[in-house]
């Protein structure tokens, strides 16, 4: 009976797993509220163009979802992921502060030249401070929570129980991580757009900061109920000098052209699964006591966790376009919803942006029916233990993404077909280039947004467990930074499209470009077709590459054979 109490027990989360979780969910409420209604704030407040705005909101996105990959070497290799989290919310806190002092700033004064230069700087260096401090925070944050679970093995179970304990465990955190990083961005999206477009931006960014201190606070008062791993912080646990390293090495060889292959490799081969016990013989017990030959392999061993890395990048470059896509609803998709009727009985008007929380309400809705319903389907037909691996769960979703992309194209040239049919109007310049609608209603924009995010559930989630499984164990912080800087890397690459397609359309006799501040004159169909087609292209990449990558697991199966 006690034993089946305990496992029980195993399966659940303890308290700070719990607490953990609440506070990632305030994070990204605080996120989510800033970042899912920006485009709106730049273009109504800060009076930028369509696409400027577009290009701005892509590039803070992209320095905000490249910053962990920069960052995560300080938790994983320097700090520790408790200092680094405490150190970066206060970053955190003051970039959303600042934000808030710039609504001010823009919404209680006419600002003169200079003075509307300055206050440019300010809002930029604040969307800085956030990036930063969301940076270092969030992928620490989650590797901090991942910690936890180790604070509940059982002494007395076998080596294999406790692994399928561990795993399950992992399995149960990461599920409800998702659910409450959801939750958190459907509270943003829904509530801070509506206070943001109905009482002002000064209090539809200040709510958000102050959400993300408390968070901050919570965080503080868990401190005793945390479990802390102890840090070693040599240069050999250190992933991104080993990098480094390893790089040079790599490049020393083939300068060199000296290969070592046989005995060597097997040998380096087994030092490099250190979490297979099983294909470890014969490597010594005193440490102290290394010769010439075993830090040779050492040296071997740098080198094998630069190829780690490398071999993931065809891969991580092939989910880019994926990425691109998905910076079309908080820019492109939202600027399509100002245009379209959006009443609801006489008074109310739905807020362009909160139509994003349709992607968060699919993958909330629809992740259990995907463990549930979708995974036992798969498991009949491919007769797979997992019903469709991880490469097959970012395809589907990659798929799905360019399936949106066509719908988009499509509802937009039936939004544009009843603007021209609307007629020689004559239209305030004012209403002409903020508030023109057509009676096209804004569900027509649902589908997209939902099929965006069910290719959410299999392309994101699959990220997270493809560069988790992929990298050493030393790395865990790098894997979660990885699958961001996916994101990251996809903004900088949205907002080069559209200054490339812009100059391109400008240039080319047409009395507009594809992103006039018309919305009746710009082509934005047009910008969903190629993106589609690009996606399309980088689908067939990915396909082709899949045949050839192999798994870690898989090549270390092979060398244990």
């Amino acid at each position: 009976m006690e034993r089946g109490q305990r496992t029980s027990r195993g399966r659940g989360l303890n308290k700070s797993c719990i607490m953990l979780i609440v506070i990632a969910g305030k994070e990204r409420f605080a996120f989510k509220g800033v970042a899912s209604n920006l485009v709106t704030y730049l273009t109504d407040v800060v009076k930028m163009s369509n696409s400027s705005a577009a290009k701005a909101v892509n590039i803070w996105c992209g320095f905000t979802s490249i910053m962990p990959l920069l960052l995560s070497t300080l938790a994983d290799s320097y700090w520790d992921r408790y200092s680094t989290i405490i150190s970066f919310s206060f970053i955190y806190v003051m970039g959303l502060g600042a934000l808030t002092s710039t609504a001010f700033s823009w919404t209680s004064s006419s600002t003169s030249s200079n003075s509307s230069i300055s206050s440019s700087a300010f809002l930029y260096l604040s969307l800085c401070l956030i990036s930063l401090g969301q940076g270092g925070y969030n992928p620490s944050l989650q590797a901090f929570g991942a910690d936890q679970l180790d604070n509940d093995d059982d002494d007395d179970e076998l080596p294999n129980s406790k692994d399928n304990c561990k795993s399950n465990k992992k399995s149960v955190f990461f599920t409800w991580w998702y659910f409450g990083v959801c939750s958190g961005c459907l509270l943003g999206v829904i509530v801070m757009s509506y206070i943001q477009d109905t009482y002002g931006w000064v209090l539809g960014f200040a709510i958000p900061t102050i959400a993300m201190v408390t968070s901050t606070i919570s965080f503080l008062c868990g401190s005793r109920m945390y479990t802390y791993k102890s840090d070693e912080k040599t240069d050999a646990k250190s992933p991104f000098p080993s990098i480094v390293r390893a790089i040079k090495a790599i490049a020393s060889k083939l300068i060199t052209r000296k290969t070592t292959l046989s005995k060597e490799e097997s040998d380096l081969k087994k030092l490099e699964l250190q979490e297979n016990p099983l294909c470890l013989q014969n490597l010594g017990s005193n440490k102290e006591d290394l010769d010439e030959d075993e830090i040779s392999k050492k040296e071997n061993y740098l080198v094998e966790n630069g190829k780690i890395v490398i071999r993931l990048f065809p891969i991580w470059t092939m989910l880019l376009m994926f990425a691109v896509i998905f910076q079309q609803p908080a820019t492109f998709f939202t600027k399509q919803g100002m245009t379209m009727k959006r009443n609801i009985g006489s008074s109310f008007k739905i807020p362009p942006a909160t139509l994003q929380s349709a992607i968060t309400v699919s993958i909330i809705l629809l992740m259990p029916l995907y463990n549930r319903i979708l995974i036992p389907i798969m498991q009949k037909i491919t007769r797979n233990e997992k019903g469709i691996n991880v490469m097959q769960r970012m395809g589907v979703g990659m798929f799905l993404s360019i399936i949106a992309m066509v719908i988009a194209a499509i509802v937009e040239t039936k939004r544009l077909e009843m603007s021209k049919q609307m007629g020689n109007v004559t239209w305030p310049n004012e209403i002409k280039h903020r508030d023109h609608t057509v009676p096209l209603s804004i569900f027509w924009l649902l589908p997209q947004y939902i099929l965006l995010g069910i290719s959410d559930i299999f392309t994101v989630v699959g990220m997270q467990e493809f560069f988790y499984n992929e990298v050493p164990v030393r790395m865990r912080t790098m894997a979660f930074a990885l699958y961001t800087s996916v994101f990251g890397v996809g903004s900088f690459m949205s907002a080069l499209f559209i200054s490339l397609v812009e100059a391109f359309t400008s240039s080319s006799g047409s009395k507009h470009s594809w992103f006039s501040d018309d919305m009746s004159e710009a082509r934005i169909d047009k910008y969903y077709w190629l993106l589609a087609l690009a996606s399309a292209f980088s689908f067939l990449l990915y396909l082709i590459l899949c045949k050839f990558f192999k798994s870690r697991s898989d090549l270390d199966s092979e060398i244990c054979k």
